[in-house]
Formats: structure tokens, C-alpha cells, sequence
């Protein structure tokens, strides 16, 4: 022992503040003389030790006593040589003396009675406000942390007090707060024309164009930038603002890659954006983890992440890389995911840092689910399989729940106000016919709605809508309606909290950005206790995607019965045209004329009406 103490002492007169911990009163008397002998050996290199006081032990610490009898007996020898200034002189008897203060009270409280003991150990406890941490948490720690029966005869071992870990609580309360407020002040710097833009961001009628037109193209930027910050996910998850700044432009700069008309940053946007209404208006985010809204949120922002412009068929008949890399089986969706990943594995764009392992695993495998459901060529299967899980009992498991979600996000443009949806078909056609003219050059055959001269586009909206897009959107309301309705019955029977006086969720106001923005105190799962239930005490659950449907479907409508009169009109011209043509040979110049007459050309409208 005396070894031990003598090699410990030698340490911190060369500067180390190891230490012996003290395990006994017995001990320490008896290691006297002998620690004495030490020190007294070691005159000649005291001055080598640091008079710092910032990294000693604290005062409650078991270490805290020994280092300061060392300290005391340096500052001894140096006041006699008259080597120290007043101000180390100070300040180590000021820790000198706080040491002794916490060896009295614990002194002190070990010659109380018992009662005494536990109720003091209750007043610790007491000390961590109610709302400073969730009352589960509490109980834990209560258990945990503080003597019980059972044990509080065992008086010779060294506890853990729970004045310690109130401290540990309270300071890792105010780190997180001071972490928040810095990420909030130097996140991304989002100019105040855009800023009025994004105050619609919770709507279905938000326009991405008119954002990406204001944000200099840089709307995937901001929305995904609002996306996260509205659910608190980068100061959850401590992301770097430069770091999601270069995660985001690099995202950017992958959408612009082919310079597509429809597959570039503003869909992303426009699908990141349409998950999050759709998430809010049938309350599903209640029911997430905030891991599992992260994933969801990142998925739809990279699901099309360096899209080609061209189709997988298009891969596959060509015989692509990335065709032949993925062997034919959603190759587009693969790439995307694959491409993502390999993108944040850079450290200046590596927003996932921060991630457990175990969280890192559910985000990569929610976001490889999502993005491989966006594949058309699933898209029945996804259709008949979820039409199964509605008729069952069973609760819907959330991978295919969100997968379903980011599907209809991603083909919902016909679902939106008309004006968007029709800017958003003129794009993605073409698209298409650009795909057209490469199938044109390599001598394949036209995909499907490719052919710049033989594309019906008002029918082909109508067939898109009835037989894709509707069907769809009924299948994903129905099932956001049994998910939450769930949430409502067990809320209902008593097995969750209470929703309209639950303090837990609410909504606040970021200073920052002036939106809405989602918040859980509780840090780890909104599904606990959701907020289901509007002000009139009934459930609401808006659908304004299918009434848009219902409108866009009838114009459509409206525009086909007018091209097919026109195309009529077009195909009675040239019947008499040939008519004509061939009359000429055999009537006279007169009889000639007056045909002409009757069939001259009928203008056409550009517009189509």
C-alpha cells in the first residue's frame, strides 16, 4: 500500500494529477508516516507540480481529500522558499477549504439516524425540478441513484451521491440548451424573400417553383434546410451547420447533374415537402420516433439523387453500368441510395456523425425501404399488399406505412392545385420526349408517351390519375386513417396521456424563421402522446389532395373532348384534301373551283381550345 501511495505522490509532484482513491478511514491513518516519508523525499521537484486548480477532482469526489493534502503540503514548502503568488496561494486554499467543507457534511451525515439519512437523500432528489426531465426518467434515476434499505447499511463502500447526478442532469440540460441556441444562430442564412415563401411550407398548395425562383435554384437547399430544422432533427442530433450546408448543395448539384426538366432539385423539394403536409394533415408524425422522421425526411430529399432523366427500362434496354451494377432490378432507385450514401460517408457532408450505431442501422434501413417503393414497377404489388394489411387487424408496420407515403409524394403532382400540376406535366413530358429522341438515334422503339408526335397528353393524365395516382392516394388515406385511429383508441382506453391538457407536444414558434415548428420535449418518440384531436373535440383529418384530383381529372377531361374535335377537324381536312386531289383530274376548272371553295383550311388554335 505504502508502495502504491508513494508511486501516486511521485506522479503529482511531476506534474500528474493521478491519485490514490482513499477507501478507508483505517487506511489512511495507517498510510501516515509513510506518505510523510514519500513527500518529504520528493522536496526537490516540488516545483514542477502545477498550482492550477481547473483540473483537479471536484470536492465531493473521494480523490478530491488526498490531492489536497498534497497540494497544501506543496504550497507549504513553496510559502517557506517564498515561491508562489498570492493569487495560486488563494486559489488553492479556497478549493482547500470547499474540500473540507463536503468532507464535513458527509462526515456530518453519516452520524445521523437513518430516518434522517433517507429523508435528506429524498430532499437531493427533490432538488431536480419536475419538469427538468420526464417523470420515467426520474423514477430511474431514483432507483438507481439513491439508497434504499437494503443497502444503506453497507456504509464502508463509496456511493455515488445523487447530488452528483442532479448536477450531471442539470448541466446536460443546459449544454443541450446552449447547443441549440448556437446551432440556431449559425445555422444556414435563409434571405427574408424566401423566408415569406417558406411560411407556407405546411401547406399542400406550397409552390416550389416560385421558391426556386426567389431562391436563385437553390430551393431543395432551404426546404430541406426548414424540413429538418422544423422537427428539431439538427439539434437532436447535433448536426454541423456547415456540414448539413455542403450535404444539402451537394444534393443540388447531384439533381442538376443530366439537367433534367423534371428530375432535378425542385422535385426533391416538391417530395420532401409533400411528405411533411401529408405527415401533418393525418397527424402520422405523432406516431414516429424522431430517428424514423429523420430517415423520412432524408429519403425523400435524395430519393431521385443524380436521376439520369431517362427511365430503368431505358437502363436495361441500352444495357447501361448502372443497369448491368444492379442486374436489371430497380436500377434507378439502387443508384440513388447507393450514390446518397457514398455521398455522406465524406466527412464535409457527413450529417449522420452523430448517430448511434443502432440508430444508423434504422435510418439506413428506413431510407433503402422508402426509396427501392418508389420503383413504378412495384407499384401494383405495393398497391395489393397494402390493401391486405387494411383488412387485417394487425397494426401496419411503419417501413411499409412510409414507404407508401414517399410513393404518393413522389407521383402526387396531379393530386396538387392545377397550376402547379400542369407545370409539373409539361416538364416531366419532356422529359420523356427527350428520352424519345435518344430511343429515335439508337433505333429503339418509343417507351411509352416518348413520341413527341403521338402523345395524347389530356387522355394520358387521365389514365395517370385513374388508374395510378387515385387509386393510390384512397389506399393511403385509408391507411393513415387505421393507423391513427388506433393512436385515438388507445388513447381512448386510458394507455395513453391525455391529448387536449398534454404539455409534451406543442407548437412553437422558431425565432429564426418564423414557421411552425414540431416540437416533443420528451426527445425520443412522438408517438406517446398525440395530439389527434382538433378544437371542437372531434378528429380532423384533411385530404386536399382529393379534391384536387377530382378538378384536375375533370379538366383534363375537358381538354380531350377539345383535342379530339380538333383532331377531327384535322383528320376531315385531309380526307377532303385527298378528295380534292383527286377530283382535279376529272372535272372541269369550274367544278374545281367551287370545291375549293367549300373546303377551305379551318385555322386551329394553338392553345387547343
Amino acid at each position: 500500500m505504502d508502495r502504491d501511495i508513494d508511486k501516486n505522490v511521485s506522479e503529482l509532484c511531476a506534474g500528474s494529477l493521478t491519485v490514490l482513491r482513499r477507501t478507508s478511514s483505517k487506511t489512511k491513518v495507517g498510510s501516515t508516516s509513510s506518505s510523510r516519508t514519500s513527500i518529504s523525499t520528493e522536496n526537490d521537484s516540488y516545483a514542477s507540480v502545477d498550482l492550477g486548480v481547473d483540473k483537479l477532482p471536484p470536492t465531493d469526489t473521494p480523490d478530491a481529500s488526498h490531492v489536497c493534502s498534497i497540494r497544501l503540503r506543496n504550497l507549504i514548502r513553496r510559502l517557506q522558499k517564498e515561491d508562489i503568488s498570492k493569487e495560486d496561494l488563494q486559489r488553492n486554499l479556497e478549493y482547500a477549504a470547499s474540500v473540507l467543507e463536503t468532507v464535513y457534511i458527509d462526515e456530518t451525515r453519516l452520524c445521523l439516524p437513518l430516518k434522517g439519512r433517507l429523508c435528506d437523500e429524498d430532499d437531493e432528489l427533490s432538488e431536480v425540478e419536475p419538469d427538468a426531465v420526464p417523470s420515467e426518467v426520474r423514477d430511474w434515476l431514483a432507483l438507481t441513484f439513491t439508497r434504499s434499505m437494503s443497502n444503506i447499511k453497507r456504509r464502508g463502500e463509496e456511493k455515488p451521491k445523487f447530488k452528483s447526478v442532479a448536477h450531471a442532469i442539470r448541466a446536460g440540460i443546459m449544454v443541450d440548451r446552449i447547443y441549440r441556441r448556437l446551432s440556431s444562430s449559425t445555422g444556414l442564412h435563409v434571405p427574408p424573400h424566401v423566408l415569406l415563401l417558406l411560411k407556407h411550407l405546411d401547406e399542400w398548395g406550397f409552390d416550389v417553383f416560385a421558391v426556386n425562383d426567389a431562391a436563385d435554384n437553390h430551393s431543395l437547399k432551404f426546404v430541406g434546410y426548414e424540413l429538418l430544422q422544423k422537427y428539431d432533427i439538427i439539434a437532436k442530433y447535433k448536426i454541423n451547420s456547415t456540414v448539413l450546408d455542403t450535404f444539402l448543395l451537394n444534393l443540388e448539384i447531384g439533381y442538376s447533374k443530366y439537367k433534367n426538366p423534371y428530375h432535378n432539385l425542385l422535385h426533391g423539394a416538391d417530395v420532401a415537402q409533400s411528405v411533411h403536409v401529408i405527415l401533418n394533415q393525418s397527424k402520422l408524425v405523432h406516431w414516429l420516433t424522431d430517428i424514423e422522421i429523420f430517415a423520412t425526411i432524408i429519403a425523400a430529399l435524395i430519393h431521385d439523387y443524380e436521376h439520369t432523366g431517362t427511365t430503368n427500362n431505358f437502363h436495361i434496354m441500352t444495357g447501361s453500368e448502372v443497369a448491368l451494377l444492379y442486374n436489371d432490378r430497380a436500377v434507378l432507385e439502387n443508384y440513388h441510395i447507393s450514390a446518397s450514401f457514398r455521398m455522406m460517408k465524406n466527412d464535409d457532408s457527413n450529417i449522420l456523425s452523430n448517430l448511434s450505431r443502432e440508430e444508423f442501422k434504422e435510418f439506413r434501413n428506413l431510407v433503402i425501404d422508402m426509396v427501392l417503393a418508389t420503383d413504378m414497377s412495384f407499384h401494383f404489388q405495393q398497391i395489393k399488399n397494402l390493401k391486405g394489411l387494411l383488412s387485417m387487424p394487425e397494426s401496419i408496420d411503419k417501413a411499409k406505412a412510409l414507404s407508401m407515403v414517399l410513393h404518393c409524394a413522389d407521383i402526387g403532382h396531379p393530386a396538387k392545385e392545377w397550376n402547379l400540376h400542369y407545370k409539373w406535366t409539361n416538364q416531366l413530358l419532356e422529359e420523356f420526349f427527350r428520352q424519345g429522341d435518344r430511343e429515335k438515334e439508337l433505333g429503339l422503339p418509343f417507351s411509352p408517351l416518348c413520341d413527341r408526335s403521338g402523345v395524347l397528353v389530356a387522355e394520358s393524365q387521365i389514365g395517370f390519375i385513374d388508374f395510378i395516382v387515385d387509386p393510390s392516394f384512397q389506399v393511403m388515406s385509408e391507411m393513415l386513417e387505421k393507423i391513427v385511429s388506433n393512436l385515438l383508441k388507445e388513447q381512448r382506453s386510458g394507455s395513453a396521456t391525455s391529448i387536449n391538457e398534454d404539455p409534451a407536444y406543442d407548437v412553437k414558434k422558431d425565432k429564426s424563421t418564423s414557421t411552425t415548428s414540431l416540437h416533443s420535449s420528451s426527445g425520443s418518440s412522438r408517438s406517446s402522446t398525440p395530439k389527434l384531436l382538433g378544437s371542437d373535440g372531434k378528429f380532423e383529418f384533411l385530404k386536399p389532395w382529393l379534391d384536387h384530383l377530382v378538378k384536375n381529372k375533370q379538366i383534363w377531361k375537358e381538354r380531350a373532348a377539345k383535342d379530339a374535335e380538333e383532331r377531327k377537324k384535322k383528320e376531315a381536312k385531309g380526307e377532303n384534301t385527298n378528295n380534292n386531289n383527286s377530283d382535279t383530274s376529272s372535272k372541269t376548272s369550274d367544278v374545281k373551283t367551287n370545291d375549293s371553295q367549300a373546303n377551305s383550311p379551318i385555322p386551329l388554335n394553338p392553345s387547343g381550345k
